[in-house]
């Protein structure tokens, strides 16, 4: 889901502290605790705060209401604060029902007992793909969660921008480069970078990781089996050394909205985004001149067949005294009209129902689509396909440090190891 800054600015540290500082800071207490008392309606934790998820999954919970006579609720939190403190939200008082990430980030929380087992609701879905379905399933064997669209990562550009000044498409990291340089003479900035956030940053490494060393080495180094000071890893880096000239200065201090509004306003040529961010960025007027390419190949030996779509949906919390009704809304959610629902409101993703209608599709949801359904992998991304502590506290700062000093490649990477060493022996 598309992150957000617009409602709480609050340093990360004191977040992973407990604590808020700074101007309109809101203690945790009050900031993650779902409302207490009696009550009959099912309680939704959101972390979609921008604006335009947020108006269109208020629209899908008005249609839930109509259809079944009940009431929902929904306590929406700065999407970087819910998910700094989800560890603290779902071991203390969570919602019923709240919005979540597929994959490892799921099975992270299942494991700890925290999520509600639904594999009866997924004995009745016929819509979802064997390969949603394992990404909705823990390692014991039983699905935990409810999966609602997607949004691939890609390279993002203005097809009038490319038309303006005769750049074509390129397909190998030489010719990626090569453009970068081009764009940088025309007075450009290459690729639109922001990172203030944390994560952004860490889908041009997963790509950059997958395209030079494959899917297979990604999921592992992801789950902590292979050494962040190999010479695989340290090329990723470098590779991306290489292009760092050609971003935007000072990205850690600039919000992906900035960095997408640079894109919109064509004082930048590109930037790897995932489907949902951009085109929140543009007006209505210029989204039909958005569009992307695959990132492209390194290694002709894994090409371009990875591609990142991380999966959001729903999750139960094990805590909920509403199972009965809980599930009653996880069974809709589930259907085809619910996400359409969702989609005719917000054209910044993709439906993961297989009979959900793409009528509403835009050009550029249609391409997302294909895009995904040509892939040989689906990798969920960083902060996903990892442990959410190693995420956090290790890789946002990690990654932030190597864009202020793209130089101590051996440095970091040796930082990054000895700290991987001690989160994963925890486990």
């Amino acid at each position: 889901m598309a992150q957000s800054s617009s409602e709480h600015r609050i340093s990360r540290r004191a977040l992973l502290r407990g604590t808020a500082v700074g101007a309109g800071a809101v203690a945790l207490p009050t900031l993650l605790t779902a409302c207490g008392g009696p009550s009959k309606e099912v309680k939704i934790g959101s972390n979609a705060s921008d604006a335009v998820p947020r108006k269109a999954f208020a629209e899908v919970f008005k249609a839930y209401e109509k259809k079944s006579d009940k009431k929902v609720k929904v306590n929406t939190v700065d999407h970087e604060s819910f998910q700094e403190n989800i560890n603290r939200y779902l071991k203390g008082t969570p919602d019923d029902v709240f919005m979540w990430f597929a994959g490892y980030r799921m099975q992270f929380f299942a494991q700890q007992g925290l999520l509600a087992d639904i594999s009866d609701l997924w004995d009745g879905f016929d819509g979802f793909s064997g390969a949603l379905k394992a990404q909705s399933t823990g390692k014991d064997g039983k699905q935990y969660f409810v999966p609602y669209y997607y949004y691939p990562w890609a390279v993002f550009y203005r097809k009038s921008l490319f038309e303006q000044r005769g750049y074509e498409i390129p397909k190998t990291f030489d010719e990626y480069r090569a453009l970068a340089k081009r764009m940088d003479k025309d007075g450009l900035d290459a690729f639109a970078f922001g990172d203030k956030d944390g994560w952004p940053a860490m889908g041009t490494f997963d790509y950059l990781n997958m395209r030079a060393n494959g899917y297979d080495f990604h999921k592992s180094l992801m789950a902590g089996k292979e050494s962040w000071t190999d010479r695989k890893v340290k090329h990723v880096f470098d590779l991306w050394r290489g292009l760092m000239p050609y971003h935007q200065k000072g990205a850690n201090g600039r919000t992906w909205q900035e960095a997408a509004q640079s894109l919109a306003q064509k004082k930048s040529g590109m930037a790897v985004f995932g489907l949902a961010h951009p085109g929140q960025q543009f007006s209505d007027a210029d989204r039909g001149d958005l569009d992307f390419f695959p990132f492209p190949e390194i290694d002709s030996a894994y090409g371009q067949d990875a591609v990142e779509a991380p999966i959001d949906g729903f999750l139960l919390s094990k805590k909920s005294k509403k199972q009965k009704e809980a599930k009653e809304l996880l069974k809709y959610l589930a259907t085809p009209a619910a996400e359409e629902k969702y989609l005719i409101r917000d054209p910044n993703n993709v439906a993961v129902h297989k009979d959900a209608s793409t009528d509403s599709y835009s050009a550029l949801q249609k391409k997302a689509a294909a895009l995904v359904s040509g892939a040989k992998q689906l990798s969920q991304f960083m902060d996903r396909d990892t442990r959410p502590d190693f995420a956090s506290q290790v890789m946002i700062r990690a990654i932030q440090q190597f864009i202020n000093d793209p130089d101590d490649i051996d440095g970091l990477t040796k930082d990054i190891e000895s700290q991987k060493k001690t989160i994963f022996a925890a486990s």
